[in-house]
């Protein structure tokens, strides 16, 4: 008899980083639009993924939360998966592969070939994918991206893909709500274990999906600069308020988890609604 097929979103950022939602609602999208699995990958941290695991587990929701992080390599963007800790950014990409081993973790080359510094380019991935040290080789690529870094060079990584031979992976790379879903990947089983172990024996396919439309983009830079603002302001005002209060307690930028905007910032439960 086989196992029932889950759906996992790998790639979801939060405020936390670049994306324009908090933890909870995050949470809930992905309740809203039926997913199994998703992994939270902010951009060089891991401290809101770490408290939408727990968050997930408290609620007792269905959707369970495996931390990642989007690492900026030398050589583009990696997503670490199943991580423990963080993984420090600007090494190189083989490091920090091997920095995901380390832990356990499991790692993606994110939205490759687009010509861009964030995007890993086909010497490099074909570089590390053949290096003596199998610690080293990644264990997947994003073969499916809705983004404009995504959309324009998906032939090319397929055909990679199909040379090297690793996880397909599809993701929503989601900084909106609204992308939560959009992409997917399908694995046999429901737990984070089962998901780590399909992309590990290459069993895991891309889901349905569609991409970002011309219209969309923009909008979603757009809201990205404005929370990005709001941040801003937010860090602004934590700097001068213990002038005014005499002292008071100091807080930054909304990170979008219960305690983050304590200094230095903690999932602290008590403080959620």
């Amino acid at each position: 008899m086989s196992q029932s097929v889950s759906r996992a979103d790998l790639h979801i950022h939060t405020i936390a980083s670049d994306g324009t939602a908090s933890v909870s609602q995050v949470l809930a999208r992905a309740e809203e639009v039926g997913l199994d699995l998703i992994a939270i990958t902010d951009h060089d941290r891991i401290d809101a993924a770490q408290a939408a695991q727990q968050m997930a587990q408290r609620n007792g929701l269905h959707v369970q939360v495996v931390v990642g992080e989007e690492i900026s390599t030398l050589q583009g963007h990696l997503l670490g998966l199943f991580l423990q800790e963080r993984i420090r950014p600007l090494r190189s990409l083989r490091r920090s592969i091997a920095e995901i081993h380390e832990q356990g973790g499991v790692a993606i080359v994110a939205h490759p070939l687009f010509p861009h510094p964030l995007c890993a380019q086909e010497g490099t991935i074909r570089s590390v994918a053949a290096d003596r040290d199998p610690a080293s080789r990644p264990d997947g690529i994003e073969t499916y991206n809705p983004t404009i870094f995504g959309t324009y060079p998906r032939r090319r990584v397929a055909k990679l893909n199909h040379e090297l031979g690793l996880a397909t992976i599809g993701s929503s790379d989601a900084h909106v709500l609204s992308a939560i879903g959009r992409v997917w990947t399908a694995f046999e089983g429901s737990s984070p274990e089962a998901l780590r172990n399909a992309i590990l024996s290459r069993t895991v396919s891309v889901g349905s999906g569609s991409d970002h439309t011309l219209t969309e983009s923009p909008g979603i830079f757009g809201r990205q600069i404005l929370r990005n603002l709001i941040g801003l302001g937010q860090d602004v005002a934590g700097v001068t308020r213990p002038l005014w209060t005499f002292g008071g307690e100091r807080r930054g930028r909304d990170l979008g988890y219960p305690g983050s905007r304590r200094r230095p910032a903690r999932y602290e439960p008590e403080d959620e609604r």
